[in-house]
């Protein structure tokens, strides 16, 4: 019999030393439920998140879930307030199991706060990360490196660079999942070679009447559904993976300004200028995306931190896709997994049952992780 894992008394001295600063810092202190709806979270996060849930369910047959992190559990908590502006702040265990087959711990230690309803989002964002890298501090945590990027830059980018539905997807998955823009716009492998002809000729006439073609034939066939998807589900899915395996729609040129783009990288205020000249030339219209970071790189030297010794990077992004703004992770000299991560995740609350969208920024501090950053 193995022992279970229990976070060590250290660790547990960070935590206090950490929510004693949120504390004092004006965070009101939240402890969601330890178990959860999985639903919401594999809704976000996809069935592939399934095997690192620890899962029951209720009389009822409601699949539940041990808490695998906060911001989902504070947000839907919040939801059942009155929606006014709040600065919670949270700390305790959540429970995800090993990403590779066999034993290891399933229970880590996690601080965070998080910040609803501020419309001077910038402000809020600077708040957020001065006050996460202070509370580090306070448990024990050493110098740490930041980096940040910004979801919005890129959906601004996007709309500017104007490509069509099924490589936009894709070049936002792709970003999501750090791809470099050359594989971004690689073409999908798999495709097999009794496909490539239709996929071919379907590239080569008017959309729609492609989709008629793949949907007549699908009902010569008798097909009406497959794993759920509609005919026309199916139809509209072949067409999209005969554009992508195709390469139609983007010129090179897109690719090259997509390229030069996710490059950038610098202090944000080099990185801003950076951006401001490849959307100058570009004849791209940025300005409410550049105008946000400067005036968040503003907000932030204006709280004493080292503004200059921070990377902004135009291809810096978080795996999760309900980020909408502002995002960071701060890591320990020489490590790759981050000890504090957060952003802005202005769209989240309205997926969760509000009624509109709630200004929304956050972050979290892996209390395991931080001991190394000593």
């Amino acid at each position: 019999m193995t022992d279970a894992y229990a976070p060590d008394a250290s660790a547990r001295q960070r935590l206090a030393a950490i929510l004693d600063y949120f504390g004092r810092a004006g965070f009101a202190r939240r402890e969601p439920r330890l178990l959860q709806p999985a639903g919401v979270f594999l809704d976000r996060a996809g069935e592939d998140f399934r095997g690192r849930l620890y899962l029951t369910s209720d009389a009822s047959g409601m699949e539940l879930c041990l808490r695998p992190e906060y911001t989902i559990p504070i947000c839907l908590d919040y939801l059942a307030g009155q929606l006014a502006p709040a600065a919670l702040a949270y700390g305790g265990s959540i429970f995800r199991a090993p990403e590779t087959s066999g034993s290891g711990k399933g229970e880590f230690l996690q601080a965070g706060i998080e910040s609803f309803g501020r419309t001077d989002r910038e402000a809020a964002d600077s708040e957020i990360l001065a006050a996460a890298l202070e509370a580090a501090a306070a448990g024990g945590g050493g110098p740490l490196r930041v980096r940040m990027g910004d979801a919005g830059l890129v959906a601004a980018f996007l709309d500017g660079l104007g490509l069509p539905p099924v490589w936009r997807r894709r070049v936002e998955a792709g970003h999501a999942r750090g791809l470099s823009p050359a594989d971004m716009f690689a073409p999908p492998g798999g495709a097999g070679a009794d496909q490539s002809g239709v996929r071919a000729a379907l590239t080569r006439v008017d959309p729609a009447d492609a989709r008629r073609l793949v949907e007549d034939l699908l009902s010569i066939a008798g097909i009406a559904t497959v794993g759920g998807r509609s005919a026309a589900e199916i139809a509209e899915r072949f067409l999209d993976q005969a554009t992508l395996a195709e390469g139609a729609g983007v010129p090179n040129e897109k690719r090259v300004l997509a390229e030069d783009f996710f490059a950038i990288e610098g202090s944000p205020d080099e990185a801003a200028a950076a951006l401001r000249k490849l959307a100058g030339d570009a004849r791209l219209n940025l300005d409410a995306a550049l105008d946000a970071i400067d005036a968040r790189a503003g907000f932030i030297s204006a709280r004493g931190l080292p503004l200059n010794d921070m990377v902004f990077s135009a291809s810096f992004a978080r795996q999760l896709d309900y980020y909408s703004g502002f995002v960071f992770e701060a890591c320990a000299s020489g490590a790759q997994e981050p000890v504090i991560g957060g952003g802005r995740y202005d769209r989240l609350l309205r997926t969760l049952g509000a009624q509109e969208d709630v200004p929304a920024v956050g972050a979290a501090i892996w209390i395991d992780r931080l001991g190394g950053a000593a």
